[in-house]
This record gives structure tokens, sequence and C-alpha cells, in this order.
């Protein structure tokens, strides 16, 4: 053999090693990033839910259940049923909740609230979902598509709108007198909380029922019709039934996220309306940990409970998606002047109108209350007394740059944090193995969790450190609010991947496996690029959530270096609203920006 020779074969030798220890890094690509993203989950979520389990039952040491008795006995919390937990009777306990001046505490209260808060979103929901599923208009493909918005919408921001519109000097009861009729105070009021909680949720109920209603096969409507079944009895035989699920799971999500309520209700409620959620971040601001965490796990229960309780009944009453021929529209213009033809689109002409009130309302009085004054005329000053409050404000007061850059600096990196641990559960839950519904619901974990509960666990973990191996390991809370809006931010990621993966043509992916290609460049190299639009969807999301979350990074904000505009807007709220309404238009614009890198580069896309 010559030189030259072996020296083409030492380099063979090398590309073939090279080649085959690529391939077995590209082979066990897929099992390290589950494991590091696992590894993720466990020290941004799991860790952190489990020491406020522990701060429970742990106290100075020792274990007890002494604070759980404590709360669960205290009338405050549980009102009258906290005397059954004493151990009174039943029938004494029963005949205090029936009588008039019976007291729920909070915990009662929190789910008398949600309750007319679910009631209302589904009654505001219903109707739009009818329009959209079985009428057609101008503009309705569009409309569908803004009824994703609210749940990107910051809280605070809707509620600085809904001060703008139904507070005393309002936009409401300016329009009330101008008309002659007496002003209406509805702030600080529970109707206030349960229109602003419609206003989030509706949407989510008109969603969900929307794409179930158009999914209503049209032939079995037909048949019945054929039977001799009237419009009203196929209805309530064939349509309701594939309907009515879709709107318990709306019903459902709404009473989870109006139980765990906190912004709306600090905001247009106060204290004197306090839910759970709220007395959490009050006790934690009073250091009780102790006590805070044992609400919180209260919370957790309850919202867990109705969870799964939904969950086993899908499971038994689970129906075909998509029927073989929707329903077909009718144009929105009767076609004859009829009553059965008028009454229901005059229905639909009431609706729009309160529907106007209380979705656009709200948004239009704050951008209207940012460019008014005192004396109801135009003026910037809002806007000038926050250029005012950059350029002299004191360290220790809320200013907007900072708060501007951290929101941004904020999201930023909770976006690259949330998009590949989001991108690698959704291709582990579209994968077919044993146990991946259990993974599937452990991975969706956070959308049931607080944020009150993960910014605790947070605190006293991640920011107040922890000791391991002899080593102290902290945070600052800068990094732990990022990690707080990765953890909310990655489920939408998720549920915006996962549609677009379960509908890859498996042959596509088949083929390049049969060519040898490795499972993980497969994914990059095949699966990736065909949902990339997804992709992009589900990291404007988690950019957009991050934008406007509050309830951890409220918790979590300890210094003048880690307010967000959302904590800026609360914080202005308290003092002055012009200057709130100012900044919430300013985080209104940077939430649309988002939105517009979803319709410029996202596409049209499945799932959420």
């Amino acid at each position: 053999m010559t030189g030259g020779d072996s020296e083409r074969a030492t380099a063979g030798d090398h590309g073939s090693r090279a080649a085959h220890l690529r391939e077995r890094v590209e082979s066990n690509a897929l099992t390290a990033l589950a494991v590091l993203t696992s590894a993720a989950l466990v020290v941004a979520f799991y860790y952190p839910t489990a020491t406020v389990l522990i701060e429970a039952v742990v106290v100075d040491g020792v274990v007890t259940l002494g604070v759980f008795a404590e709360v669960l006995t205290d009338p405050f919390y549980f009102g009258e049923l906290a005397r059954l937990l004493s151990g009174e009777s039943p029938v004494t306990v029963a005949r205090a909740l029936l009588s008039p001046d019976r007291r729920l505490g909070i915990v009662g209260f929190t789910a008398y609230q949600a309750v007319l808060s679910t009631i209302a979103s589904v009654a505001l929901g219903l109707p739009a979902a009818y329009l959209l599923a079985r009428f057609e208009f101008p503009g309705r493909r569009t409309l569908r598509s803004l009824t994703i918005v609210p749940f990107v919408l910051p809280s605070i921001m809707v509620a600085v709108g809904f001060v703008a519109t139904f507070g005393d000097n309002g936009t409401l009861n300016a329009a009330l007198t101008a008309l002659g009729l007496p002003p209406v105070d509805l702030l600080f009021t529970l109707e206030a909380v349960v229109i602003a909680h419609a206003f989030y949720n509706a949407p989510l109920v008109a969603r969900v029922t929307t794409a179930a209603w158009e999914s209503v096969d049209a032939s079995a409507v037909e048949t019945a019709r054929s039977l001799g079944a009237g419009p009203v009895r196929a209805f309530v035989d064939v349509v309701a039934p594939q309907v009515y699920p879709a709107v318990l799971t709306g019903a459902a999500l709404t009473f989870v996220f109006t139980f765990g309520t906190f912004p709306i209700v600090l905001a247009l409620g106060g204290f004197q309306l306090a839910t759970v959620e709220v007395f959490v971040y009050r006790l934690v601001r009073d250091l009780s940990y102790a006590e805070a965490a044992a609400l919180a796990i209260v919370e957790l229960v309850v919202s867990l409970g109705v969870l799964l309780a939904y969950l086993r009944y899908e499971a038994r009453n689970r129906t075909s998606t998509r029927g073989a021929r929707p329903l077909p529209r009718r144009s929105l213009v009767p076609p004859a002047p009829t009553l059965r033809e008028l009454l229901p689109r005059a229905g639909l002409a009431a609706y729009v109108l309160v529907a106007g009130v209380i979705f656009l309302a709200p948004i239009a009085s704050m951008i209207l209350a940012s460019v008014t004054g005192g004396d109801g005329a135009l003026t910037l000053d809002h806007y000038r007394f926050l250029i005012e409050r950059q350029q002299t404000g004191a360290a220790f007061q809320v200013r907007p740059w900072p708060a501007i850059r951290n929101s941004l600096a904020f999201a930023a990196a909770a976006t690259l944090l949330a998009l590949p641990m989001g991108v690698v559960v959704a291709v582990l839950t579209t994968r077919r193995y044993r146990g991946r519904t259990l993974v599937d619901a452990a991975a969706m974990a956070p959308l049931a969790v607080s944020g009150i509960i993960v910014g605790l666990g947070l605190l006293r973990g991640l920011v107040f450190g922890v000791e391991i191996a002899g080593w102290r390991i902290a945070a600052s809370g800068a990094v732990a609010i990022v990690v707080a809006h990765a953890v909310s931010g990655y489920p939408f990621v998720v549920r915006t991947v996962s549609p677009g993966l379960s509908g890859l043509d498996r042959s596509l992916v088949e083929s390049a496996r049969a060519l040898g290609a490795s499972r993980a460049r497969v994914i990059r190299d095949v699966e990736l690029p065909l949902v990339w639009p997804a992709v992009v969807a589900g990291a404007a999301f988690a950019f957009a959530i991050s934008i406007g979350e509050f309830t951890s990074t409220v918790v979590l904000a300890t210094g003048a270096d880690a307010y967000t505009m959302p904590v800026a807007i609360e914080r202005f709220i308290g003092r002055r609203l012009g200057p709130a309404t100012a900044m919430g238009v300013v985080l209104l614009v940077v939430t649309g920006l988002s939105f517009v890198v979803i319709e410029r580069l996202g596409g049209e896309t499945r799932g959420l």
C-alpha cells in the first residue's frame, strides 16, 4: 500500500467513525432532549409546586396537619362548612346554609363567583357560537379567528379598560348623563367582576362550541327530518348531543380559570370581594407562607377536581369529532320577512349590541381615557406624565422604560425557553406508546395550576435559595420571572404544534426512516419544516403570554429592576387612572405587535 493509499484509508476510517458518532448522537438526540425537558420542568414547575405542598405540611421542620386543620375549620375561609369540619351536626350546618344570613367564607364566595362567571360566560358565548356556526356573512372567518385574542390580553390591562368604562367618571356614566339618565355604580361590585370574567371566557365557550357545531353531520339531521322530526326535535335529538359536550368543556375551563382569578378581582373588586387567589397573594406578601400554601392547595384540589371530573365525563361520552358533511350556513339577510326568519336575527342583533358593549367598550374606553383629561378635553398629559416619571422618578418608583424593557427582555428569554420545551413535548405527545396520555396530562399540568402557586414555589425555592450537597443555589427575581413565564407559555406551544404534527402524512416520515435518517433528523429535516408556521405561532403565543403575565410576576418582582408593564399598570391604577390607561395602551400596542408576527409569519394553523 502506498503512502497516499494509507492516508486515504486513515481518512476514510476517521470519516467512518465521525459518521458513526454523528449517527449515534442523532439517534439519541430525542431521548436527550426529552430528558433535558423533563429536568427543566422538574426545576421550573414540579419542584416549586412540591415546595408549596411541603410548606403546608412541614412547619419548622416538623410534619403536621395543623395548618390545614386551622384553615379548614376557620369560618373566615369556609363559612358554615367550617362548622361541619369542626364536628358539628350536618343538620345544624344545613339549616345555617339555608338561612338568609349564611356565611360562605372566602372559598365559598370564590366558588360562588366562579359559578356566576361560568353562567355569564356560557350565556354570552353560546349566541356567538350560533352566529359563527350557522350563519355566513362577510368577515365571519376573521371574527372567528379573533376569538383567540382574549386568551392573551393581559388581565390587568382589561381591568384598566373596565375601570375606564364602568367607573364613576367612566364612559358608561358619561353616556348615561348625556342621555339624561342616572349614573350607575358598577365599580367594586360583584357584577363588574362577573362581566370582566365573561369578557375573557365567553370567547372560549364560543370557540369550542363553534368547532363542535361545525362538526355536526348534516345527513344525520336530514335523516331525523325525513322520519318526521320537526326542527326543534331534530336539534334536541341530533345537534344538541354533539354540541353540549363542547359547552361543558368551555364551562369547566371557565370555572377553573375564574376560581383561580386574581388580577381582575384585585382591580375591580378589591379586598371586599377577595377570592382565594387574592388571599394567597396577601398572605405571601405578609410572609405567612404556611397558611398561604395550605390555602393554595385547597384551590388546587378544587380546580383539579373539576378538571378530572370533566375528563372522566369526556372519556365516557366521547363522540365523533368530524361529520361527513357539515350543516349548511344561512345568510344573515332573511330570504323572506317571516316571523320564523326575523326572530332569531333580531335576537342576534340585540346580542351584538350587548357583546359590543362588553367586548369593545373597555378597550375603546381605555384608549379614550389615555388621551382625555379630567375636564373631558383631549390631552396628552398622561403620556407626558410617563415621560416625566421616566426622567425624574426616584429609584424606588415605577418608571415606564424599565417596565417596557423588562417585559420585552423577559418575554424574549421566556420564549427561548418555552419554544424548545414545547416542541419536544409536542413530539412526545404525538407518538404512539403506552403511557402517552399520562405524559400529556403531566406536561399540561401548568394550565391547571395557579400562577400564584408557581410563583410562591419559585420564591421560596429558587429566589430564597436551596442547599444541594453543601452548595447554596439561588437566582434573582428576574431569572425566576423568566422561568415562571416559560412555564406559563410552553403549554400553548404544545397545543399549537401538536395538531400539525398529528396531521402530517406518516408516509413522508416512514420514507425518510427507510432511507436511513435517524428519528431526530426526520424531526429536524421533515416534520418541523412542514409545521414551521405552527412553531412560529407558538413562539408568538409564548411571547404574548409572557408580556401580559401578572399573577406570578407580582409575587416574584421583589425589586425595582424586575417589574414589568402589567405590574407598572397595577401600581399606577392604585394612584392615578390616567397614567395607568396610557401604560395600558403601550402594553396593547406591544401585545398587538406579537399578533402581527402570528399573522405575517405563522400563517393559518390549527390548535389554539
